[in-house]
């Protein structure tokens, strides 16, 4: 029953993604195949595999960090992302997408990895102090890159990174979000490691993991989705923490079962709140990423008071 709610639901919202804009189908002389094609299927497209890296990397971050109040956006990887597209923004101004795209990526493993070590010398006693520890972190982070970017004359580039909207997708400029695609089937080929990564580092080194290694693997798969998200549609907030938090919430901790569902969610999530910014004030545009985060702001808050429901058992 749920499985087929699923499918109306995902069918719904792509007809209403397909058929929701500023500029009538109909009225186009092809029919509006030519529309359909260049923007609303590469802006659908980019929609769902964008909520689908940040729900996936929220997943792994909270694993990595063993705290479920955890995300990318408190780990400063979107802020370390938009720092390394600064830095080449200024460099080379007309680099290719993809060289910024790694550029970015490196940039992000650096300031993840930053948060991670700063999160060893944090008492776990008090599982909200990790979270305020990152959320300072990635205040610093971006209260750095802004002054960067004020400095520079480069704010308008860093809004448009922090903006979170889908309105400038189209055939040719959201490719390099399918490189989410392939993350993706990595960290489900590494899914048993890193649930073992979860356990704490010393209990994983028991088991025979190899415990930084795993660690590593993990921060690269989070930083190139991250970043590819960022270059292309900007930050999205409490997509990688509201999801991941639901699907445990619904299925449990078994990781590897629960990618695909992690992975739907996220990118349903982000496409509805893309549909709802379209018609809300249509023609205008609100960003999914306003959407989302005045959503997924109470989603959290709920999650926090709300007792957890008595899982079922699906594997």
């Amino acid at each position: 029953m749920l499985r087929l709610a699923t499918i109306i639901g995902l069918a719904l919202l792509l007809l209403a993604s397909l058929s929701v804009g500023a500029a009538d189908l109909g009225a186009q002389d092809d029919g509006g195949l030519f529309l359909m094609l260049v923007s609303r299927v590469p802006r659908t497209a980019a929609a769902l595999l964008a909520g689908a890296g940040l729900a996936l990397s929220g997943a792994v971050v909270q694993l990595a960090v063993q705290n479920r109040l955890v995300e990318p956006g408190l780990t400063g990887t979107p802020e370390s992302a938009m720092a390394g597209l600064l830095a080449v923004t200024l460099i080379d101004p007309g680099a290719a997408l993809m060289v910024k795209m790694i550029v970015a990526s490196l940039a992000a493993v650096v300031g993840t990895g930053g948060f991670l070590i700063l999160a060893r010398h944090i008492p776990r006693q008090d599982p909200v102090m990790l979270p305020l520890v990152g959320l300072i972190y990635a205040g610093i982070l971006g209260a750095g890159v802004t002054a960067v970017a004020w400095s520079t004359d480069l704010l308008q580039y860093l809004g448009a990174w922090q903006a979170g909207e889908f309105s400038g997708v189209l055939r040719g400029r959201y490719e390099l979000l399918w490189v989410i695609a392939l993350a993706a089937v990595l960290l489900y080929l590494a899914a048993d490691r890193i649930t073992l990564l979860g356990l704490g580092e010393d209990r994983a080194r028991s088991l025979g993991l190899d415990a930084r290694q795993t660690m590593l693997a993990a921060l690269v798969l989070v930083a190139v989705m991250v970043s590819a998200t960022v270059v292309t549609v900007g930050a999205l907030p409490f997509v990688g923490l509201v999801v991941p938090n639901i699907i445990s919430r619904w299925r449990g901790d078994h990781l590897r079962a629960n990618l695909p569902w992690i992975a739907l969610a996220g990118g349903l999530a982000v496409l509805a709140s893309d549909v709802i910014g379209r018609v809300i004030r249509w023609p205008y545009e609100i960003p999914a990423g306003a959407i989302f985060a005045v959503v997924g702001a109470a989603i959290f808050l709920w999650l926090l008071y709300a007792a957890p429901a008595a899982r079922s058992d699906h594997g």
